[in-house]
């Protein structure tokens, strides 16, 4: 490391708190740290970035750089101020559950579209975590030191979580979820027609090696973690069709991912390219049919309809339903109907 790479900065680590964490991969070519970051880090701007470095906060290998360090491969990036990260600092939040099923081992949630499930980055207050240690005391916490999460779902996902109101049911769930035991459905809105009525997706997710705010697929298995996913088709609207997906495994956008690439991006999911008009016509009319959806369906079309698991101290097999919320009804509905007109 040169010196006009790291600054002239006495920082003791220890007093320090860790917010981020990277480590570069092997095949990382020499690029400035800040875009580095800006790619790693959700809604973090240059700017902050920036400022981060000149206090001394980015540090690669233990010591502290300027914004103008190039990364290379392997190194160890940490992301380092004096307060804690925010997510650790939980406040419990009066904030009405939508709650499906509850006794003292669990509960099974209704998350609404638009609720963050935990704290994190740009999202400190208003989660589903703020709304649980309001309504429950003692709630256990899982390897993240999160309390009663067993899984979750995407912010603008709606759909159900089982949370887990003891130290044992939270292991029970814990290890039916990794055991693939449980059972998860979700209904999803996609562009493009199927020739088929179902299918699998097989091929490993991890993140995306250039945008590293999307999860991507890489068949071969050298990189990223299995991912299975079963749909079926629902019924097909023309340029948008319905599908049901089962996953195997839970992974991070699992869905969205998968079904991007066999080239069916969910319907307006903004990340992956979803919200572009990316089958139909050239008419003017179909371009506004398709941004009205867009606004009356502000988010990817996916909703976690069913859940299913074995009870942790019954041994019961317990299966939950929930409806298809209004903003996708009204959505697929809109479609329905538009469907119908063109085959008219």
């Amino acid at each position: 490391m040169n010196s006009e790479e790291t600054n002239d900065i006495d920082v003791n680590e220890d007093e320090l708190y860790e917010h981020y964490s990277f480590n570069a991969d092997k095949g990382q070519q020499p690029y400035r740290i800040d875009k580095f970051l800006m790619n790693r880090i959700e809604n973090a701007t240059r700017n902050k970035i920036q400022q981060a470095a000149k206090n001394g906060n980015i540090h690669v290998n233990g010591t502290p750089v300027k914004q103008n360090y190039k990364v290379k491969a392997f190194d160890q990036i940490k992301v380092l101020f004096e307060h804690p990260p925010h997510e650790y600092l939980l406040t419990p939040e009066d904030i009405p559950l939508d709650i499906v099923y509850e006794d003292d081992s669990l509960l099974v949630v209704n998350k609404p579209a638009g609720m963050v499930v935990h704290p994190g980055h740009g999202n400190y207050s208003g989660t589903l975590i703020n709304a649980l240690i309001y309504h429950f005391e003692n709630l256990p916490l899982n390897s993240n030191e999160r309390p009663g999460l067993v899984h979750r779902i995407d912010k603008d996902t709606s759909g159900l979580l089982v949370v887990a109101k003891t130290e044992h049911a939270l292991n029970h769930l814990s290890k039916q979820f990794f055991n693939k035991t449980s059972e998860r459905e979700y209904v999803a809105l996609v562009w493009g027609g199927f020739e088929e009525e179902e299918g699998t997706i097989e091929g490993h997710i991890g993140r995306h090696l250039k945008n590293r705010l999307q999860m991507d697929v890489f068949p071969d298995g050298a990189y990223g973690k299995e991912a299975v996913t079963h749909y079926k088709v629902l019924e097909r609207f023309g340029y948008i069709t319905m599908v049901s997906c089962t996953l195997e495994t839970g992974r991070t956008h699992q869905i969205r991912a998968h079904m991007k690439h066999i080239g069916h991006t969910l319907f307006n999911d903004e990340r992956y390219g979803g919200d572009k008009i990316l089958k139909g016509t050239t008419f003017t009319k179909y371009k506004q049919f398709v941004e009205n959806c867009f606004k009356i369906l502000p988010r990817q079309a996916l909703h976690a309809k069913t859940l299913g698991f074995e009870h942790p101290t019954t041994g019961e097999f317990l299966r939950f339903t929930s409806e298809i919320p209004e903003d996708m009804t009204e959505c697929i509905e809109k479609w329905r109907t538009y469907a119908k007109h063109v085959n008219e």
